[in-house]
C-alpha cells in the first residue's frame, strides 16, 4: 500500500487540514478550530486512512477486563475512538472535550441497537482543574489529544487522579512532540517514582501506510496501569 503523504494543505471541504490544527496554541485556539471542523472532521479522518483510534482501542481491549466499567475517552472529539471501543464491547464509556461541536457529534452516535456510544459526554478544558471523582474510571484512553498546541503532560496528573488503582491507561502521544514537549520524561519520572507501573510504550501508525519516517504520521502509545 502507498505511503499517505502529508496532508499539509486543505484536506476537506471546509480547508481544514494538519496545517491549521498543528498551529493551534492553547485552549482558545482549540475551540475556535473545532467549532470550524466539526462538520467535516470525519471527512479528513477518512480521507487519510486515519487509524489511530482503531490502534488504540484494539491496545485497551487487549490489555484491560475492564469491559463493564466506565472508561474516560480523553478529548474524545467526534466519537471516532468511542465508536471502536463500543464495537470491542467496551462500555461504559464517558467523553470529555473542549469543543460543544465535536461532542454534540459524539452526542449523535450509536451502536448497531441504538444505544449511545457514549454514557456521558464533558466539555472541560482538560489543562485546568476537571471536575471528576477521585478513583472514578477504570481506565483512560485518548487518541489525538496529544499532539501540536494541544494537550501537555501536565494534564496527566489529574487524569491519574480520576482513575482507579490497577486501571490499564492506553494514551497515544503524536510522536513529533512526544519527547520535545516532555511525555517521555515524564511517563518514565511517573513509572520512576511508582505513579505508574508496567509503562510500555509502543510506536503505531496514524494513517494507515503511514510513511514511519514522518513523525507527524506516528504516534507513541503509553500503556500503564495506575499504582
Amino acid at each position: 500500500m502507498a505511503d499517505v503523504q502529508a496532508p499539509e494543505g486543505p484536506a476537506d471541504e471546509s480547508g481544514i487540514g494538519l496545517k491549521e490544527a498543528y498551529s493551534v496554541d492553547g485552549p482558545d485556539d482549540n475551540r475556535v478550530l473545532y467549532a470550524k471542523w466539526a462538520d467535516t472532521y470525519e471527512q479528513f479522518l477518512d480521507k487519510n486512512r486515519y487509524i489511530y483510534d482503531r490502534e488504540v482501542a484494539e491496545i485497551f481491549n487487549e490489555r484491560s477486563s475492564a469491559h463493564t466499567e466506565a472508561v474516560l475517552d480523553v478529548g474524545c472529539g467526534t466519537g471516532r475512538l468511542g465508536a471502536e471501543l463500543f464495537r470491542l464491547g467496551v462500555s461504559p464509556i464517558d467523553g470529555i472535550d473542549i469543543s460543544p461541536e465535536m461532542l454534540a457529534k459524539a452526542r449523535s452516535k450509536s451502536g448497531p441497537d441504538g444505544t449511545p456510544l457514549y454514557r456521558s459526554l464533558i466539555e472541560a478544558d482538560l489543562t485546568a482543574p476537571l471536575k471528576l471523582a477521585t478513583d472514578s474510571y477504570s481506565g483512560i484512553v485518548s487518541s489525538g489529544a496529544f499532539t501540536h498546541g494541544h494537550l501537555g503532560p501536565d494534564v496527566m496528573s489529574e487524569l491519574l487522579r480520576a482513575t482507579r488503582p490497577a486501571s490499564v491507561c492506553v494514551i497515544g502521544v503524536n510522536s513529533s512532540v512526544f519527547e520535545p514537549n516532555g511525555f517521555k520524561d515524564r511517563f518514565e519520572r511517573y513509572s520512576a517514582e511508582g505513579v505508574i507501573g508496567g509503562l510500555e510504550v509502543m510506536l503505531r501508525q496514524v494513517y494507515e501506510g503511514a510513511d514511519g519516517s514522518e513523525p507527524n504520521h506516528m504516534a507513541h502509545i503509553a500503556v500503564f496501569t495506575v499504582s
